[in-house]
């Protein structure tokens, strides 16, 4: 099972790792952070990452920085 860590506190909300994801597993949350950006949140309930780690190449804020594969 695959899986991936945000950095909230990073996250700009550019959403650019959202059209990355090939399975659409990355979506905007409702919580903000400092920067009062809605932040993304990881949703695979399904476990269908496969621990591609596109999201986390794309992110130009570095806040995807962690592709657990498993």
């Amino acid at each position: 099972m695959s899986h991936i860590v945000i950095n909230e506190s990073r996250c700009k909300a550019c959403y650019l790792c959202i059209k990355e994801c090939p399975k659409n597993l990355i979506k905007v949350s409702e919580k903000t952070n400092s920067l009062g950006a809605n932040v993304v949140e990881f949703c695979d309930p399904e476990h269908k990452c496969i621990g591609c780690a596109m999201c986390a190449t794309r992110c130009p804020d570095l806040a995807i920085t962690e592709v657990y594969r498993g």
